[in-house]
């Protein structure tokens, strides 16, 4: 039986919906850019003087720590995460096994986890004899190495690498899950989609590849985005049908910027990218109304903001305040009634390494100032709050949001 009062979870959707609700939301860790380094969560339990549990490495690509109920109370977190079943290369999260991260604080990773560690201390994942990804030493993320379209010249090379399916068994790992989130907590809870499609072309043919590709083979780019997005958009409808009912937002995926501009110009995103997220992102808001589109892009992605909004983006993240053009009062101003801002709380590249804890109290302060009123924003820092941000700075941030989240005081 679900919960009768689902305080979380509608102070979620108040935001989402542009109105104030008892309080301003907030995100700890809710989805794989608000999250925190498992070498970060270590740290903070133990400043918190919280012993027990287990850190739970769900997103072995970063190396991200599953937040703890404990944890989620003291920080004031509304959100959590239903994973997919595979996140990264093929590894299913189903069941668990002791490991050891690089700062040799204990953890529990996905039991297919299993790297490979050079004479050099470096650890690749291998598969079927393929390095798929490498973590350097004295590295606290892993890097993919292995781009399966790097060798494409034609649409036959383009139909010869398989696409994978979302299987009967993840279907029934995420209606299971979501399910009993929804039925044993009052969370808002972030269905992880993905749905990448820039990404993808980066990951699948490597940087260059691509973007060489995309200005002079724009046909043969639209061939595979098109084959990519049928099979998207298979497994979305199937995605929908098992969890739609039970989440409250639905997570893309693409970086479009970088810290000076987008990454490609605003005709080349409409021409070439704009088409397959319209696809997409439309078809949640036609068929699952309650559930909100959500995209984290990175970056400086200000001139491409009003064509995310009309090809259906809901919901914006990390809010990169640090890159150009991403100016806090400009973008609350210009499409504040139109988009959720999901971040945005604090500078992780500037103020939070290098400023005093009252910098970042000041500045947390600040920004949900301009950001809360009037509903229209969840509350998280700028991405991931990686292993070498001390664990008084993190409270620092999280103790100024809950400090001022009733909206009276904004």
């Amino acid at each position: 039986m679900a919960l009768k009062e689902r305080v979380k979870e509608m102070r979620v959707r108040e935001a989402l919906a542009h109105r104030e609700a008892d309080m301003m939301p907030i995100d700890f860790g809710g989805m794989r850019s608000t999250g925190i380094s498992a070498m970060g969560y270590n740290k903070l339990k133990a400043y918190l003087g919280i012993r027990g549990g287990q850190t739970k490495v769900y997103d072995i690509f970063q190396m991200l720590a599953e937040p703890e109920p404990e944890i989620l109370d003291i920080m004031g977190g509304d959100v959590i995460q239903l994973h997919r079943y595979e996140p990264a290369w093929g590894i299913n999260i189903s069941s668990w096994k002791p490991w050891t991260l690089p700062d040799d604080s204990p953890c529990i990773v996905p039991e297919g986890f299993d790297p490979v560690e050079d004479e050099e201390g470096n650890l690749s994942i291998i598969r079927n004899g393929q390095m798929l990804a490498r973590m350097p030493k004295g590295g606290f993320y892993f890097d993919q190495v292995y781009h399966p379209y790097a060798n494409v010249e034609t649409y036959d090379d383009i139909d010869s690498i398989p696409i994978n399916e979302i299987s009967d068994i993840e279907l029934r790992f995420l209606k299971d899950n979501a399910r009993r989130m929804y039925e044993e907590t009052d969370y808002a809870i972030l269905g992880s989609f993905g749905g990448n499609i820039l990404e993808a072309g980066q990951q699948d043919w490597g940087f260059e590849k691509f973007y060489m590709a995309m200005a002079l083979q724009p046909d043969l780019v639209h061939y595979y985005l098109e084959r990519l997005t049928q099979a998207y958009m298979r497994d979305l409808e199937k995605y929908l049908k098992a969890v739609g009912q039970y989440i409250t937002v639905i997570q893309f995926g693409d970086d479009l910027g970088t810290q000076e501009a987008p990454q490609i110009s605003p005709k080349m995103y409409r021409d070439i990218i704009k088409p397959y997220h319209s696809r997409m992102y439309q078809y949640v808001q036609n068929n699952y109304p309650e559930v909100k589109v959500f995209l984290h892009s990175c970056g400086a992605i200000y001139d491409l903001i009003p064509d995310l909004i009309d090809a259906g983006v809901q919901a914006i993240n990390p809010v990169q305040i640090s890159a150009k053009g991403m100016d806090p009062i400009l973008l609350k101003k210009e499409f504040g009634k139109k988009l959720t801002f999901w971040g945005g709380g604090a500078n992780m590249q500037y103020t939070v390494p290098n400023g005093t804890i009252e910098q970042i109290k000041r500045e947390v302060e600040e920004l949900i100032h301009i950001f809360a009123p009037g509903g229209g924003y969840v509350f998280t820092q700028v991405h991931n709050i990686q292993a070498n941000v001390p664990p008084d700075k993190i409270m620092a941030i999280y103790d100024t949001a809950k400090a001022h989240r009733i909206y009276p005081q904004l």
